[in-house]
């Protein structure tokens, strides 16, 4: 029983002291080979028809997402090939996830990158800038 109690015990300060670390770490404000854009910016792409690849998970991209989103979560479904099925090499295309405290589209852009993609555009405040800004969501 003292055991399940310190096990418990070291649970709970694992939990209340070092999950809000994890939490605070932001995504790098910057994607080597990615040109880091804006809300009005993605908006202005999105207006003019680019390509926005949604690279969350299924949950977060079924509760609300870009309008016309394509889905390819990073670590299960984005591939070479099914981002080549979507967009050229040269055509700009638009990765996003839930934000400045999301590590997803980072890690997406720098895969597009080292695929070959040159024209690659990382909308680091994501959904909820998105959403924030008051444009159209589904």
């Amino acid at each position: 029983m003292l055991k399940f109690a310190k096990a418990a015990v070291a649970t709970l300060v694992l939990v209340l002291f070092v999950s809000p670390v994890y939490a605070a770490e932001s995504a790098p404000m910057e994607v080597e080979g990615a040109q880091r854009i804006t809300a009005a910016e993605a908006k202005a792409l999105f207006d003019k028809g680019v390509i926005f690849v949604d690279v969350r998970g299924d949950a977060d991209y079924n509760a609300g997402r870009i309008p016309e989103a394509e889905h390819l979560h990073v670590d299960s479904k984005l591939t070479d090939a099914s981002l080549g099925a979507l967009v050229k090499k040269g055509d700009p295309v638009v990765f996003y996830c839930n934000g400045t405290k999301c590590g997803l589209s980072p890690k997406a852009c720098a895969k597009a990158v080292a695929w070959g993609y040159t024209n690659v555009k990382y909308f680091r405040g994501g959904f909820p800038e998105w959403k924030a800004a008051g444009y159209p969501v589904e």
